[in-house]
């Protein structure tokens, strides 16, 4: 009987998450289901089962790791102090076209949408929402010890509203 190595279980996981992500792109949440993903995968629907438990943890899956790339680099841009403040916002919304053709936005739309309904994915995009607003505030919070003020706005502030306007651009793009 053949082994299974850890590197073809992590190679299978990735297999699953990309036919989810293509599944959840081309039929959208309402249209995903665990069978197609299976197909897409060209697999069985067991191993969504062994490997993430249910649809809602794959999906769970799948928009973690997608997620946890964006913040990543994302951070890695804010972070960067050969960057100017205008320098790191044009960064950022060439980011956004990339997000879009990525598809990732177009996950993050079906994911809130499905969170009504779904407390787990609510939660999760909530926390998605709230790590984004939480690198903005970082970087207000520098630009404020650089200037000593951001006008009548506080941190917080510049955090909601630089994320509504990125929430809000997302969706009128999608």
């Amino acid at each position: 009987m053949a082994r299974v190595t850890a590197e073809r279980v992590q190679e299978t996981k990735r297999e699953l998450l990309d036919a989810a992500q293509r599944v959840l792109l081309e039929e959208g949440y309402a249209g995903l289901s665990t069978r197609r993903i299976a197909d897409a995968a060209g697999t069985q629907m067991s191993q969504i089962q062994y490997h993430f438990g249910s649809k809602e943890g794959m999906i769970l899956a799948l928009f973690e790791h997608l997620n946890a790339q964006l913040i990543d680099r994302q951070t890695k841009t804010f972070e960067n102090p050969d960057l100017s403040l205008s320098e790191k916002w044009a960064l950022s919304c060439d980011y956004l076209d990339d997000d879009i053709g990525s598809g990732y936005v177009r996950v993050l739309m079906e994911l809130t949408a499905a969170g009504w309904s779904n407390p787990a994915i609510g939660a999760a995009v909530k926390n998605a929402y709230a790590e984004w607003r939480s690198l903005i505030q970082k970087l207000a919070r520098e630009m404020e010890e650089k200037t000593g003020s951001l006008g009548p706005f506080s941190v917080e502030d510049i955090g909601a509203l630089v994320c509504a306007a990125f929430i809000g651009a997302e969706a009128a793009i999608v």
